[in-house]
């Protein structure tokens, strides 16, 4: 358990802090991530909106929400005037909501290319909830394509979920400097949050040699906490629930405690 106090509830909401999870590499544990921080920041009393901005919809699939059925996220790109409270959906979670995804996404590049400022129609979107929830997290698709650009236009912050191996180490550097052009260029307030190490497996050599690597590197960026590899996450995704739910004294429950108490203790969210 990290040393950062429990935070104490809220009384009042929003304007919510925008955080995208962002990694261009696949089965890195972002949409985990989402999920269990969402989650974790949900229990301490903040209000909370999950954004899932990924085409295979797994965050929509982890928090059980069938987003085949009725509108999602890429009806509202196609349509930003629509209100984004009519498809905004609860979990199990109290205070924890999902604005949900599915395949028809992959297709909003295609429509968004065309558009008048492509990159902020996400942020447009967003505004018209942000007064309600104290944090929205948006999980990105593992591209540095269209929609991860919106999602950052449209954030405060930036995670990078890293799973703890080596190969995994070499795209950081090419997301990193994504975000500084879309700050430089299309947000200025954007900022990197910070480095999340995950998939991390203390009984490896290797394990323990890449969380080096990336605290030489990036230690003023790296979170002190880290998230265990274990077989439960996908368990908690197949019943629909966060793992602090399904399995909620595991120690990676813990650990998504921990970061939320790490976020909190640093501003990151209110």
């Amino acid at each position: 358990m990290t040393d950062f106090p429990t935070p104490k509830p809220l009384t009042s909401h929003g304007p919510a802090r925008v955080i995208a999870m962002c990694n261009q590499k696949g089965g890195v544990g972002k949409t985990t991530t989402t999920i269990n921080l969402g989650a974790s920041l949900a229990e301490f009393g903040r209000k909370v909106l999950l954004v899932d901005f990924d085409p295979q919809g797994a965050l929509s699939a982890g928090l059980g929400v069938h987003a085949n059925e009725g509108k999602t996220v890429y009806d509202l790109l196609l349509d930003p005037k629509q209100d984004p409270h009519a498809l905004i959906h609860g979990t199990t979670v109290a205070g924890l909501d999902i604005i949900p995804a599915n395949i028809d996404l992959a297709a909003a590049e295609v429509h968004l290319v065309t558009e008048v400022a492509r990159e902020q129609i996400l942020r447009r979107i967003l505004k018209k909830v942000e007064n309600e929830y104290d944090a929205i997290i948006i999980d990105c698709q593992p591209s540095l394509g269209l929609l991860t650009v919106n999602a950052l236009t449209a954030a405060h912050g930036v995670m990078i979920p890293l799973e703890l191996e080596y190969f995994a180490l070499r795209g950081v550097a090419m997301l990193v400097d994504t975000v500084n052009k879309v700050k430089e260029r299309l947000n200025e307030s954007l900022q990197l949050d910070g480095i999340l190490g995950t998939m991390y497996d203390p009984r490896t050599l290797h394990s323990k040699e890449v969380l080096e690597r990336v605290e030489e590197a990036f230690s003023d960026k790296l979170y002190k906490t880290v998230i265990s590899r274990t077989v439960k996450f996908p368990d908690a995704s197949v019943v629909g629930e966060p793992l602090i739910n399904y399995a909620p004294d595991h120690k990676a429950a813990e650990q998504y405690r921990d970061l939320a108490r790490e976020m909190i203790a640093k501003g990151q969210v209110a």
